[in-house]
């Protein structure tokens, strides 16, 4: 439920603070109060489109603010992960949205920053609005597919799902299928320019980094002068002949402190032992400059084949990829394609095969998934025609159509042609005939407002049990009825609120004295500035508001008493009827 909401500085409203209760909430006033700036509010909460127009003159920005309590298992909560929104399930659900005088928006989820995309996706599963004239999905024929599958239950979106599992994989093998059939007149073409680049690849014979240790080894050869030249110097100096090397100097040493180590053993003996290691070290160390020396190699002939083949491989970069392993990667990629290319009728065959016998099954799972549907939409019409009895249209027919889409190139089942979509072979509308006599006919084709208000409000009562929005909004949904009609939908909208938190803004008092929650909706002037207030009526406050909903602008004793009474014959009503529990 919608546990509180927080309005600033939107349109008229400069500060709106609300706390609402669970069940049947109605919002009243005069018109032109801004009865309808709420239901703005709750929108934009929703998702819907923001406007700097709707920011109170002189503002910077509008702030509205909702607190949701949520059960558990709410399916929102599954919608905010899979976004990427940190949510815990044992706390409430806070939406925050920003609109700037320029008319950007900023959205926050528990405090997270959310795009309008976003935004949307949870508040699908939060609020649901009904204005006056305002055709939502149920009016839309192409939704009705779907809401007769979530009336059908988990049976129908099981074979929904199987369906849908075996249509995806019929539709990319049909891609593949047709790719082939694009491609057979470059695929001569494609087999020569392929088998060529396989050829001059694999000629090559290149190897996995092959140009590093090339491009190292041409380094050195192209050095070889140099390196013998430094080499044979290093190792003259450190084991010349002639006593002019290091050793030579280094052995002086050795042997002149051997001679007097003893006199002070203590320091020079560690000394000499130290450099007696240097000795060695360097003894070492001219012995591997020398064999180092015998093995460089003076080879201009190999110089000149690293050359070579280092300029195939640069040839090769240009055409085929950076470095060797793409080149490698783009032969593998290029073989397989070939194969393909070269298999082409056998692997054309082989598709065309399977895809005859997935569309067979595709069919198969569509007309198991097609007759779910009528099933589930002949219960559909007789629980909406239950729920227009008690709105009294007991003489109105509702059927919910499940007619085939029609291809002439599609597959053929019983003897007709069909297309195969998405959502199987179905179409689906809600037609209805409002009087005995007539034809049933789109709901977007009744004439009468109050008939649509009443179909609209049984319809909303059934998907309430299903769809698990818990906050359901009625903006005027009972315009154009009167009399036995509105109290009805009064009734109606009591007995909707035990599903789920019903919001209806009224100018019946038949709708209004079956509140759980009543709000009136004021406009004030202060100096020169336009103020909508809000405030929540007690007993004696909804008195007053019905006596005056009855009563026009003077309030009576008459109007308040029969106010009076409304309400008291509303509370004996509610408590007859046997509340399920929540």
């Amino acid at each position: 439920m919608l546990a509180e909401l927080s309005i600033r500085n939107l349109a008229v409203i400069e500060s709106v603070q609300l706390s609402f209760r669970e069940g049947f909430q109605v919002l009243t006033g005069e018109t032109g109060a801004g009865k309808s700036i709420i239901i703005d509010a709750l929108g934009l909460i929703a998702g819907g489109r923001s406007s700097s127009e709707l920011v109170r003159y002189g503002c910077d920005k509008a702030e509205i603010e909702a607190l949701f309590d949520l059960e558990p298992d709410h399916p929102v909560w599954d919608v905010l992960a899979q976004l990427g929104i940190e949510a815990s399930r044992e706390e409430h659900l806070v939406i925050r949205r920003e609109v700037s005088a320029q008319g950007k928006s900023v959205s926050r989820i528990n405090g997270q920053l959310a795009n309008l995309s976003m935004l949307r996706e949870a508040g699908e599963w939060l609020v649901n609005i009904h204005g006056q004239h305002e055709h939502q999905s149920l009016m839309k024929p192409e939704q009705h597919i779907h809401w007769l599958d979530l009336y059908g239950g988990k049976t129908l979106q099981a074979a929904k799902e199987e369906y849908q599992a075996a249509y995806t994989k019929y539709k990319s093998l049909q891609k593949q299928l047709k790719e082939l059939q694009e491609s057979a007149r470059e695929a001569l073409h494609l087999q020569d320019l392929y088998r060529f680049q396989v050829e001059e690849i694999s000629a090559a014979e290149l190897k996995a980094g092959e140009d590093e240790w090339l491009s190292e080894e041409k380094h050195k050869l192209g050095n070889a002068e140099k390196l013998f030249q430094s080499v044979t110097e290093a190792y003259d100096s450190i084991y010349g002949g002639g006593g002019r090397s290091a050793l030579d100097a280094v052995g002086k040493c050795i042997q002149k402190l051997q001679d007097i180590a003893r006199v002070d053993s203590k320091v020079l003996q560690p000394l000499v032992e130290q450099i007696q290691s240097a000795f060695y070290q360097l003894e070492d160390a001219a012995y591997q400059l020398r064999d180092y020396r015998e093995q460089i190699e003076f080879n201009p002939i190999r110089l000149e084949e690293i050359e070579q083949r280092l300029d195939l491989i640069s040839s090769f970069k240009r055409k085929y990829g950076q470095s060797t392993e793409e080149i490698l990667a783009y032969l593998e990629q290029i073989q397989k394609e070939l194969e393909l290319l070269e298999n082409k009728d056998e692997t054309m065959l082989k598709l065309q095969k399977e895809w005859t016998e997935l569309r067979a099954e595709v069919m198969a799972k569509a007309e198991r998934l097609s007759s779910l549907r009528k099933e589930a939409a002949v219960k559909l019409a007789s629980s909406i025609e239950r729920e227009l009895q008690d709105l009294h249209m007991e003489r109105t027919r509702i059927a919910v159509r499940v007619d085939r889409m029609e291809d002439p190139n599609g597959p053929s089942l019983d003897g007709q042609n069909v297309r195969i979509g998405s959502n199987g072979i179905d179409q689906v509308e809600f037609v209805l005939s409002a009087n005995p006599g007539e034809p049933l006919r789109p709901l977007s084709k009744i004439a009468s407002g109050g008939e649509l208000s009443r179909v609209m409000l049984a319809m909303k009562t059934i998907f309430a049990k299903v769809d698990q929005i818990p906050v359901l909004v009625f903006d005027e949904v009972d315009t154009g009825v009167s009399g036995r009609a509105a109290q009805a939908i009064a009734e109606k909208l009591s007995r909707l609120s035990r599903e789920c938190q019903v919001f209806s803004i009224t100018h019946l008092p038949q709708v209004a004295c079956m509140a759980d929650g009543h709000y009136l909706i004021r406009k004030e002037v202060e100096g020169e500035r336009t103020f909508t207030l809000v405030t929540a009526l007690d007993e004696q406050g909804r008195i007053v508001e019905l006596a005056r909903m009855l009563g026009g602008v003077e309030v009576t004793e008459t109007t308040l008493h029969h106010a009076q009474e409304m309400i008291r014959l509303a509370m004996d009503r509610k408590a007859s009827e046997e509340a399920p529990s929540r």
